[in-house]
Formats: structure tokens, sequence, C-alpha cells
């Protein structure tokens, strides 16, 4: 069973930023499809980024377009969320999910399509 592990949350102000980790068990990077999402406190969970498989695709949820980047480092099996100029409302606990090809949700990064998640870090944007 693949372990994923996610790190890097904590609090930050407005306009702050802050960079998640996620990392995995197993040598995953350069092929899964990989994706962000995060879920505030009674509100469904959503996409915020992922990379489509082990290429360079990748989609962002509009409301953080132009803030966030996702990358990965393939010799250390990690995949990175920078996130800058941080609003309130990207308050939340944010998931790393992980999932091999082939699958037809991965080319939307829908979460049905994804069966290795984290434990989840928390992100609170407050000043």
């Amino acid at each position: 069973q693949l372990q994923v592990v996610e790190s890097g949350g904590g609090v930050v102000q407005p306009g702050g930023s802050l960079r998640l980790s996620c990392t995995a068990s197993q040598r995953t990077t350069h092929y899964y499809s990989i994706a962000w999402f995060r879920q505030a406190p009674g509100r469904d969970r959503e996409l915020v980024a992922c990379f489509t498989s082990g290429d360079r695709n990748t989609l962002y949820a509009d409301s953080v377009k132009g803030r966030f980047t996702i990358s990965r480092d393939n010799a250390k099996n990690t995949v990175y969320l920078q996130m800058n100029s941080l609003k309130s409302e990207d308050t939340g606990v944010y998931y790393c999910a992980q999932s091999p090809p082939p699958s037809i949700f991965h080319a939307q990064c829908d979460s049905r399509g994804y069966d290795s998640w984290g434990q989840g870090t928390q992100v609170t944007v407050s000043s």
C-alpha cells in the first residue's frame, strides 16, 4: 500500500506564502497522476492543482491560477505546492493524492481517480 505524507502547512498572514510537500513511500512522481485537494470547514473537497500524469501537463483551479504552482522533484520523489499571495479563502486542510495511470478521471484530476491519500496538512490564512 502506497503511503503518502504531506507537510509544510501552518499559519500565515494574508499575502504570505507557504510551500507544501508531498512524499510517497515508493517512486511515483515520474509517472503517477498527483494532485492537491483542499477542504475548508463546511465545504466540499475541491481540486487545487495537479499533474495529470508523469508528463508536464498540469491543471489549476481558477481560484489559484497565477498564485499557486505545482512542481516535482523526481530525485526526491516529492511534489510541491508553492502558494503565494495567500488569501483567507485558501484556509483549509490540504491533501495530496496519487494514483498510477491509466484512469479516465486523471485528465481532469477528478478525486475518484485517486486511491492513495495523505492525512492532510492544515493551512490557515489569518491576520
